[in-house]
């Protein structure tokens, strides 16, 4: 009926309303350069709608910025070339004006809103805002105070900066909230220990709510914090200037809060009842994160207290509180019965026991945990715990605390030590607390006895085995990003076996080892076991972490390895993974403020045959760096220079604004085939 002269209807034929929302619906990349060379069409919608973007190359070469993307409010400029240097500090343009580049992005890009930049030097963010910009540490109140109509606007504030040891002090978070009245968000390094001049105390606490009640995100972290320490024994013998009164009027003034942080790195004691005033007076809170606060949660009788009232929460993270044990963490897990995120870090009398209750009273809403430093819980035994979210869990940190197990040994299904049908069937059903003290060894012991229940879970529930012993699936479906830490010495080789055998989508790793190879004795194995990993097969992204890793850089006493043969150790099999994307931090040598790539290091690197992206996060001599030309699809490549390296008059060859170019430049002649 229809001939050969009949019009087709296509997607183009479409009205553009309807095609804008399709197309700004795609996030790849790559799938939106491909559409938008079909036609001009196409082209103009794909301009149209694309609103972030990140430049790549050397800032030298102006007349390759695109001017296509006008719509781009998100731009990265962390990328260009060279890397954490002041832009147009290189020699090729001695004679060019510095304010082109800041001129050239504001006319190429002139909707941003969010700009991301890596600087090393402030000149940096002068020449991109055209303006003088303030050295945090001293003159940002100043500059505040003598612009009074752009501080009165400003509407988010961080300060979280880890470029100095002190943080802000009081009298500066004081004039800071007075000068900006409007603040919806805030977040502000500082020091909350009183034996310092400036500390944050109670008088600080109660003007931010006077100052900025329209707060919504707070974060207040001490500097300590930002060490990463692992201290054994988790807790300061210091206790903060922080009163429950003053909690109770902070909490009380912030009434739109959504998201808190307190790191306060120092004993807050009493915290019960201002934390159930938290929960009355900010009905909104999703967030919160508390540093070595005590009595978060009494867990007598019954009743719910402390942090269990906050019923909104969806991420709680928990650091170093000295008191909280199972019982409490299963009151948390009753009130909060919303939690998507849980961080449980230096607390140490949690054992297996209490955090695998929780776990099964939030297996439903829970997908992002994170347990750190706690003495009774290694690796094993925390993912036993974990069990009942296994087919559930997306994202996961652990302690690689293997306390003997070996890569030969077999768990099996003999650990747990209590009755998995009595625990789920208190976890499927409506319970007291007093039900929980009785099984987790209350006043009546007979009664966790007399408790045989069948499995009071819905058919749904994939993650239960019907087999009588309360044995769990051991594949971890849904789990795409891992998290570890481990101390040097140790090996990866018993990860397998202590339970993350079978993660099929696991897509990203992060690994960070630390601790001193000066004293270890040489390793009995030839390789750290990076080559254990290739069992995961959509493994693709990799964080590499040895930053806080020491040793000796140069000649290593009699007996002892230096640096370059413990990369080789940690490297050796990385090249059996396909990585497309790896952040690497090599080891450091403080003596001498050094934390540069090895020749070991570079060349197994270079094995990485299927890498696109390569971060290294220190810094590397110019020969090594070209070592990595014969990855062949290796597109991006940077040095972040994450320590204070040498004076550009240095006479070593490590890296310089012209060696960043020159090898920019070789990377760049390549013919990549995709």
């Amino acid at each position: 009926m229809g001939g050969n002269n009949e019009a087709t209807t296509t997607v183009s034929h479409l009205p553009e309303e309807i095609l804008s929302k399709v197309f700004a619906s795609i996030n790849d990349t790559r799938t939106r350069n491909s559409l938008s060379l079909v036609c001009r069409s196409f082209f103009r919608l794909e301009r149209k709608t694309r609103t972030s973007l990140t430049l790549r190359g050397n800032a030298r070469d102006l007349h390759l910025i695109p001017t296509s993307f006008t719509h781009v409010t998100h731009l990265d400029a962390s990328l260009l070339s060279p890397w954490g240097h002041a832009l147009f500090c290189s020699s090729f343009t001695a004679t060019a004006d510095p304010r082109l580049l800041a001129l050239r992005l504001r006319d190429a890009f002139p909707r941003v809103t969010s700009l991301t930049v890596y600087a090393r030097d402030p000149t940096t963010l002068q020449l991109l805002l055209l303006s003088p910009w303030p050295e945090l540490r001293h003159d940002l109140p100043p500059v505040l105070a003598a612009n009074p109509v752009a501080a009165a606007s400003l509407r988010r504030l961080n300060l979280l900066t880890t470029s100095f040891t002190e943080g802000f002090k009081s009298h500066e978070i004081e004039s800071i909230t007075s000068l900006c009245p409007n603040l919806e968000h805030l977040l502000v390094a500082c020091t909350f220990d009183p034996r310092y001049i400036g500390f944050v105390g109670d008088e600080t606490l109660l003007m931010i709510p006077s100052n900025c009640p329209k707060l919504s995100l707070l974060h207040l972290v001490d500097t300590s914090s930002f060490s990463n320490r692992r201290d054994d024994e988790g807790f300061s013998g210091e206790d903060a200037r922080i009163s429950r009164t003053t909690l109770v009027a902070l909490f009380s003034g912030l009434p739109l809060l959504e998201e808190l942080v307190l790191d306060v790195c120092k004993n807050v004691s009493e915290s019960s009842f201002a934390l159930e005033v938290l929960s009355s007076k900010c009905p909104k809170l999703k967030v919160l994160k508390l540093g070595q606060f005590q009595g978060i949660c009494l867990a007598i009788g019954s009743r719910l207290d402390g942090i269990a009232l906050c019923q909104g929460l969806q991420s709680l993270s928990v650091n170093s509180c000295p008191d909280l044990d199972d019982m409490g963490l299963i009151e948390i897990a009753r009130g909060c019965s919303r939690l998507v995120k849980f961080e449980l870090q230096g607390c140490k009398l949690v054992t297996e026991k209490g955090l695998r209750t929780m776990t099964c009273l939030l297996r439903r809403t829970l997908i992002d945990v994170k347990v750190s430093c706690c003495v009774n819980l290694d690796t094993a035994a925390t993912l036993r715990a974990l069990e009942p979210i296994r087919d559930r869990i997306e994202r996961l940190h652990v302690d690689c605390v293997w306390n003997g197990l070996r890569e030969s040994d077999n768990l099996g299904r003999g650990f747990l030590n209590f009755d998995l049908n009595a625990l789920d069937e208190l976890c499927s059903s409506d319970v007291d607390g007093a039900d929980f003290m009785d099984y987790f060894g209350g006043e009546d012991m007979s009664k966790r006895k007399r408790q045989r229940c069948r499995y009071g879970l819905e058919a749904d529930d994939s993650f239960v085995q019907s087999n009588g012993n309360g044995y769990y699936g051991k594949s971890w479906d849904r789990l795409r990003y891992l998290s570890l830490w481990i101390r040097v010495g140790d090996l990866l080789t018993p990860l397998p076996v202590a339970g993350l055998e079978d993660c099929p989508n696991l897509e990203e790793i992060r690994i960070k080892v630390e601790g001193d190879c000066r004293g270890q004795p040489k390793p009995s194995e030839s390789e750290f076991g990076l080559s254990i990993l290739a069992c995961y097969p959509q493994l693709s992204k990799m964080q590499l972490d040895f930053g806080d890793t020491k040793g000796y850089v140069l000649t290593a006493p009699s007996g002892q390895m230096d640096l370059s043969l413990w990369e080789r150790f940690f490297l050796n099999g990385i090249s059996s993974l396909s990585l497309n994307e790896l952040h690497y931090w090599p080891p450091q040598d403080e003596d001498v403020n050094q934390r540069s790539l090895s020749l070991p290091a570079a060349g197994l690197l270079q094995e990485c045959y299927t890498l696109r992206k390569l971060f290294i996060h220190g810094t590397a001599h110019e020969h090594f760096m070209f070592f990595f030309l014969k990855i062949p699809n290796l597109r991006d490549v940077q040095l972040r220079e994450d320590y204070y390296p040498a004076p550009e008059n240095d006479m070593s060859t490590e890296m310089r604004v012209g060696s960043c170019s020159r090898f920019e430049d070789a990377l760049n002649r390549r013919r990549i085939c995709d």
